[in-house]
């Protein structure tokens, strides 16, 4: 299925693959995942911020976030929190991040009744454009099927498009 230049598929019945070409350079698409005040501009679905932003960048380094509906259009979800954390398992950078990304609380405790996912993200440089590649493994079909039916590609896409916004502001 392709969106906006999106491309997503999913292999092996547990793997979620999304695929986007932004028009920016790879070290600048790169930082916009690793630097809290970039993130903060743009993690998250339209209509959500985000309050809470704390990463520590590095292999064994956790990433704890909390996104906040602010967006009354939203009806039942406006106000809500959801709270995420992602523990870095390996960085090359500017060319890959890995990480195990799971629901969580305020206090960082992992929501172990949700799928957690480990994602692979690959920047490929293109000259003045950067591919990104997105593989987000579950645990199982069932898993990946809860993520989806909870809006995953549509998050997902409302994203990378605040990414690709964001990243013309400070180009």
């Amino acid at each position: 299925m392709s969106v906006n230049n999106q491309v997503s598929r999913v292999e092996d019945s547990r793997v979620l693959v999304l695929e986007r070409v932004f028009d920016a350079p790879r070290d600048l698409v790169f930082s916009m995942f690793k630097e809290p005040e970039h993130l903060k501009n743009w993690w998250g679905p339209r209509g959500w911020e985000l309050p809470v932003c704390r990463v520590d960048f590095r292999p064994g380094g956790v990433w704890h976030y909390c996104m906040k509906c602010v967006d009354q259009s939203q009806g039942q979800f406006y106000g809500m929190e959801s709270w995420g954390k992602g523990v870095y398992q390996e960085i090359i950078e500017p060319e890959k991040i890995v990480y195990i990304d799971a629901f969580s609380d305020a206090e960082g405790h992992t929501n172990e009744d949700m799928p957690s996912t480990e994602v692979t993200l690959e920047f490929i440089d293109m000259g003045s454009k950067t591919k990104l590649v997105s593989r987000s493994v579950y645990s199982s079909a069932d898993a990946l099927k809860t993520v989806m039916d909870m809006g995953m590609i549509q998050g997902i896409t409302e994203t990378w498009d605040r990414l690709e916004e964001a990243l013309q502001i400070v180009k």
